[in-house]
């Protein structure tokens, strides 16, 4: 994947973080791109819409649950 202008993308955090740390999603084009928040300029995961649709659906029914 081409290199991101990180500064140049809309973040989104979970207004479930309380403003603490968290993850940060953006979008672009078609892939969902994750970073941590305490970390802005470190690497970042990426999910085609697909995946992390998914991703959410599984961790809405409680799959991740340890």
């Amino acid at each position: 994947m081409a290199k991101l202008q990180q500064g140049s993308l809309s973040w989104k955090k979970s207004t479930a973080s309380g403003g603490g740390a968290c993850v940060e999603v953006a979008r672009v084009g078609e892939m969902i791109i994750v970073r941590d928040s305490k970390d802005v300029l470190g690497s970042v995961l990426t999910f085609s819409e697909e995946e992390w649709r998914t991703f959410l659906a599984g961790t809405r029914s409680g799959q991740f649950n340890i």
